[in-house]
């Protein structure tokens, strides 16, 4: 995977965009597929309690929706307004690989590992984008001091460390 230079301002615009959009579909799918279930099946009387006895078509309409949501998001995600969005989600998917290998990663870097010190860059690298185009500013500079030092101990045993040589691969040794 190589990484991307994404405008904050803009994917902060397509991702909201993105949410929003896929919530008011949701809420207007399941008001739809609700009303046609319960025109089609529902009951027509009102119980003592005040409730109609609609409750599983209202839900089977919710579910419907959250289906049809979904194959809908399925099919437009290959656009090229979507590219940014897809991107950092597959980054942030890579992250999780990552972390679940970091340990490993972590000990062999120690020894000096050169394929384990440039998962480690590209992690920090991109972990740093991530958090500036999320606003997560809390964490970022405990990351680039992960970054420095790596950089750091890779001069110190004249390592050189291109991100264009991560390849996902390097991950299946660990």
């Amino acid at each position: 995977m190589k990484i991307q230079n994404i405008d904050k301002d803009t994917y902060r615009k397509k991702t909201n965009l993105v949410m929003v959009s896929f919530v008011a579909l949701l809420a207007a799918l399941a008001i739809l597929f609700g009303s046609i279930l319960i025109a089609f099946f529902g009951f027509e009387g009102v119980t003592e309690s005040g409730s109609t006895g609609n409750f599983h078509l209202n839900v089977l309409g919710v579910i419907l929706s959250l289906i049809a949501t979904s194959f809908i998001m399925n099919k437009v995600k290959t656009y090229p307004y979507f590219d940014d969005i897809m991107y950092v989600w597959k980054l942030k998917q890579l992250h999780h690989r990552i972390y679940r290998k970091l340990a490993a990663i972590k000990t062999k870097a120690e020894q000096n590992d050169h394929d384990s010190l440039l998962i480690l860059a590209f992690y920090y690298t991109t972990q740093k984008q991530v958090f500036i185009l999320d606003n997560n500013t809390l964490t970022i500079t405990s990351v680039q001091k992960s970054i420095n030092e790596l950089y750091e101990k890779a001069a110190e045993i004249n390592f050189g460390i291109d991100l264009n040589d991560f390849n996902i691969d390097l991950l299946n040794k660990y």
